[in-house]
C-alpha cells in the first residue's frame, strides 16, 4: 500500500484504503503472530500519531468524552470532523489533528506519548493491527480478517523477542469493550439494507448520527421531547439511560434498527401506531381519487 494513497484525506482517501487493503494485504487471524514494540526510545515514537485519518467509533467518542470531562456536543464540535462525499451512506467521524502544528499531530498525543491512553479510540489501541470486512451482496457471510499496517517507516517492527498473536495483542490493548460495543454497531453500518445499495436521507442521516455519537444530545431528545410519550420502552430501561452512557448508546442502536430498518426493536405505543396507520391509509385514499 504506497504512502501517498495513505495520506489521502477524507471519504476518497478511506476508500482507496480500503481497496487496497481488500485487494493486496495479507489476511491475518487471530491465531496468526507478529513482531513488534513501541516505546520511547524508538526514533519514530509519536510519529504514527499525526497525519493520518482516525475514524471514531460511537464507543471512542464516548470514552473521549467521559476522559476529558466534556459533553459529547462539546467534543465533537472541538476534537473532530465529518468529512462527506455525495455517495456516503453513513457519517463518518474523524479524529480532528492540529493543522496548526508541523506534522498535523493528534490533539493528545504528548512528548511521552498519548495524554488520553486510557480512553485512547479503538484504531489506536490495535495499532499496528488494522480489521477489515470483506462482506458485500453476493457474500453476505464473508469474514473479517485482520491485516499489519506497515504504510510507513516503523521501527516497532524490528524489535525482535517481542512477539504477539493477534488474540494476544487485542487481550494486552484492552480491546474487549470496544469490541462489543462495535459488534452492536456493526449491525447497523454492515446491515443488508447498505449491501443492498441502499442509503439514508439527510434527516434520517442527522438521526443515526444522533443516536449513535452524539449521545447527550440523543439524551435531550428522549427526555425532553414527546419521545416516551409515542414509544413503548421498559421502565427499567428508562431508569438505566438517565445516567447510564453505554445503556444510552444500546438503545440509541435498537431504536435505529426500528426507525431504519422497521424492525421490532423498539415499537410505537398502541394508540399512536394506530394514529399513524390511519393517517397513511387517508393519504393513500386521498392519492386513489380520480384526478389526483
Amino acid at each position: 500500500m504506497s504512502d501517498e494513497r495513505k495520506r489521502r484525506t477524507g471519504i476518497e482517501g478511506m476508500d482507496v484504503l480500503k481497496e487496497e487493503i481488500l485487494a493486496d494485504a495479507k489476511r491475518l487471524t487471530l491465531d496468526d503472530s507478529f513482531s513488534f514494540r513501541c516505546h520511547r526510545q524508538l526514533a519514530c515514537f509519536n510519529k504514527c500519531c499525526a497525519d493520518v485519518n482516525i475514524v471514531l467509533t460511537p464507543y471512542d467518542i464516548l470514552r473521549l468524552k467521559r476522559r476529558l470531562g466534556l459533553s459529547s456536543t462539546e467534543l465533537i464540535a472541538k476534537h473532530t470532523v465529518r468529512p462527506f462525499s455525495k455517495d456516503q451512506t453513513l457519517p463518518v467521524v474523524l479524529l480532528k489533528l492540529r493543522d496548526d502544528l508541523p506534522g498535523k499531530p493528534c490533539a493528545f498525543v504528548t512528548a511521552e506519548g498519548c495524554g488520553v491512553y486510557e480512553d485512547r479510540p479503538w484504531p489506536c489501541r490495535m495499532y499496528p493491527v488494522g480489521e477489515a470486512s470483506a462482506r458485500t451482496e453476493a457474500e453476505p457471510d464473508a469474514p473479517e480478517f485482520y491485516f499489519l499496517m506497515q504504510e510507513q517507516p516503523c521501527d516497532g517492527f524490528s524489535e525482535t523477542g517481542t512477539t504477539w498473536t493477534i488474540r494476544q495483542w487485542k487481550e494486552d490493548q484492552g480491546v474487549a469493550p470496544y469490541d462489543a460495543m462495535g459488534a452492536e454497531f456493526k449491525e447497523i453500518t454492515l446491515h443488508p439494507h447498505f449491501r443492498r445499495g441502499g442509503s439514508l436521507n439527510p434527516q434520517q442521516m442527522e438521526m443515526f448520527f444522533m443516536a449513535t455519537y452524539d449521545l447527550d444530545r440523543f439524551r435531550a431528545f428522549v427526555f425532553e421531547s414527546s419521545f416516551l410519550s409515542k414509544y413503548e420502552v421498559e421502565p427499567e430501561t428508562v431508569e438505566k439511560i438517565r445516567t447510564d452512557d453505554e445503556e444510552l448508546l444500546r438503545f440509541g442502536l435498537r431504536w435505529l434498527h426500528a426507525c431504519l430498518f422497521s424492525e421490532p426493536t423498539v415499537r410505537l405505543k398502541a394508540a399512536v401506531r394506530a394514529e399513524y396507520e390511519e393517517r397513511i391509509a387517508r393519504q393513500r385514499a386521498t392519492k386513489a381519487e380520480p384526478g389526483r
